[in-house]
């Protein structure tokens, strides 16, 4: 069974910086996407960071707001991502999802979304 679990949510200072991590587990033959989700308060989940390659080098993609200030990377040995947080503002508050797009035993990925970490940025 697949599970994605998130880790290091928690409160931290506007300014601060912090470190989420996602473990992907359960059978998995081969992660193709990992990427990392905001939902803040009241509000839909969006598309934060993702990382994504088959074999090579990776390639990485950010939302506006996360640029310059978040960095997605991953352990592919570990089947673990991370996304450090820097500067980190209130606007940044919310729930941080991981999903992952995997194969088990066939070549077709498939998403598959933890249940999240919560960040508070508050002074």
């Amino acid at each position: 069974q697949v599970q994605l679990v998130e880790s290091g949510g928690g409160l931290v200072q506007p300014g601060g910086s912090l470190r989420l991590s996602c473990v992907a587990s359960g059978g998995i033959r081969s992660i193709k996407t990992m990427s990392w989700y905001h939902q803040a308060p009241g509000k839909h989940p969006e598309l934060v960071a993702l990382i994504t390659g088959t074999g090579g080098e990776d390639t990485t993609t950010y939302a506006d707001a996360a640029k310059g200030r978040f960095t997605i990377s991953r352990d592919k040995a570990k089947k673990t991502s991370f996304l450090q947080m820097t500067n980190v503002k209130p606007e940044d508050t919310g729930v941080y999802t991981c999903r992952a797009a995997l194969t088990l035993s066939s070549n077709v990925p498939t998403n598959y979304w933890g249940r999240g970490t919560r960040v508070t940025v508050s002074s």
